[in-house]
């Protein structure tokens, strides 16, 4: 049996839902709160892990930030104690990219993929790029105020950002989950294990292709401007964002701004089954999903 982890996230349940489309492939969700055939999977529950990993081959360990780093660091601790307890074959954990070592949200899972090297199961890390969903979401929340004035402001400096699909790092997990899957019950040792695989984005976006997308989807000339770091602090404060998570956004956003996010080689192209989705189509595609049109931007607005 496979179980995935965090199945009431996005990328969990993305995974999940492949997985379970498969022939000839047992998988079972896992959440905190159980329910519709998943097992309770509560990271902070030790209990619940020694019940929920009960008859695992195959575990899909999606990491559970949202804390701070001791919580989280506790958490994956428990993973890992709990699923050697429970006989588990097969490991695949969702790191980070190696490019964002220089952020604050790498320390746990650096930390973590020590912990698992270190486990009596055979384990695949999954080192994936920074969501596409950035930039989407900037977009999103510029796209009002571009259409009215011609100005896409956001604090990534000059720097530009690899960034990568969702559905792309879904895609590969299932993939390496049901090998792992085949490889376990056929008796071979896996062919993903013992592997880190570097999962970014092959195109990196920066402030001014946004602005030209924005450009190209409203039907109007916008130009990209930096926004200041302590600018964004400030309004991500106001809007009550919890210290570490302000702390870990202006992270990634310092180190867009420093030119250490670019897209490196990696292993995405060769482990899915067609190119990787453009970023900058996914930000089209929301821009229009949203509302946003050439028809719907004052005529006056448009030059």
């Amino acid at each position: 049996m496979i179980l995935v982890t965090g199945t009431s996230g996005a990328l969990g349940g993305l995974v999940h839902d492949r997985l379970a489309a498969l022939p000839g492939v047992d998988v079972v969700a896992g959440t905190r709160t159980a329910g519709g055939g998943a097992r309770r999977i509560d990271f902070d529950d030790t209990g619940s892990l020694a019940d929920g990993f009960a008859g695992v081959t195959v575990l899909v360990f999606v990491s559970a930030g949202y804390a701070e780093d001791d919580v989280v660091l506790a958490r994956h601790g428990a993973v890992v104690d709990a699923a050697a307890e429970a006989g588990i074959r097969h490991v695949i954990y969702t790191s980070l990219a190696g490019s964002g070592d220089r952020l604050s949200i790498a320390v746990p899972h650096r930390w973590t993929e020590d912990r698992l090297a270190g486990a009596p199961f055979d384990v695949t890390v999954l080192r994936n790029g920074l969501y596409a969903e950035m930039p989407v979401g900037l977009a999103l929340m510029a796209a009002e105020s571009a259409a009215a004035t011609g100005v896409f402001s956001a604090p990534l400096g000059d720097g530009r950002v690899a960034v990568v699909a969702r559905e792309d790092l879904a895609d590969v997990a299932a993939r390496v989950a049901a090998e792992a899957y085949a490889d376990v019950h056929a008796g071979r040792r896996g062919r993903h294990a013992g592997r880190t695989y570097e999962l970014e984005g092959v195109a990196a976006v920066g402030g001014a292709d946004i602005a030209a997308v924005l450009s190209t989807a409203l039907g109007r000339s916008v130009r990209y401007e930096r926004a200041a770091l302590s600018d964004v602090r400030a309004a991500l404060t106001a809007i009550g964002l919890e210290p570490y998570q302000v702390g870990h956004t202006i992270s990634i956003f310092s180190n867009i701004t420093a030119g250490f996010l670019e897209q490196r080689d990696g292993d995405l192209p060769a482990l899915l089954p067609t190119v990787p989705r453009p970023p900058l189509d996914l930000i089209a595609d929301a821009i229009r999903a949203g509302g946003f049109a050439p028809s719907s931007v004052p005529a006056a607005s448009r030059r």
